[in-house]
């Protein structure tokens, strides 16, 4: 189903009619506000159906469509871009696996992603928590440059987990 009703669509006996220009030409009969349309060779489409009487515009409802999903689809891209990433350590990484997730959190951080850094505790690491959050803690100052900290590093179950912002500057 349509989101916006045109044309012969449209239900409401009256309706209030806003030109191609934006200018309120007022409550008037359906078949008027067609008529209106038609000399003007565009349509009529209901904008705010809930209104009483409904709010109709002039307009090319082709354009107004392609107009919509433009703007859906910059939203989307919008709502996109803050997407957070995830780094996952783990107790014992190896200085060069600390090296790439470092990378990977510094890249992440200079597209403007948040990320979220989590390190998984397993076995006999559960009773070196202290341990975990030095580290953790380490691992965040090596990013200091690209992001803040959002979210201190805190115990969640068997995992530390910590959340970094991009700075604003870079």
């Amino acid at each position: 189903m349509p989101r916006h009703l045109v044309n012969g669509l449209i239900r409401a006996p009256e309706v209030r009619l806003v030109d191609e220009k934006g200018d309120m030409l007022g409550v008037m009969k359906l078949s008027e506000a067609l008529a209106k349309a038609h000399e003007v060779g565009l349509d009529v489409v209901e904008i705010s159906p809930k209104a009483r009487p409904p709010v109709c515009k002039i307009i090319d409802y082709g354009k107004f469509q392609y107009e919509e999903k433009k703007k859906e689809r910059i939203q989307k891209k919008a709502s996109k871009s803050h997407e957070i990433k995830g780094i996952r350590l783990s107790f014992r990484i190896g200085p060069g696996d600390l090296d790439r997730q470092r990378s990977r959190a510094e890249e992440f951080l200079t597209e403007k992603h948040p990320v979220r850094i989590q390190l998984v505790l397993k076995g006999r690491e559960k009773a070196h928590r202290g341990m975990a959050f030095v580290k953790m803690k380490e691992f965040i100052a090596s990013l200091e440059e690209f992001g803040t900290e959002d979210q201190p590093p805190r115990m969640t179950g068997f995992q530390i987990i910590s959340i970094l912002k991009p700075k604003v500057g870079k």
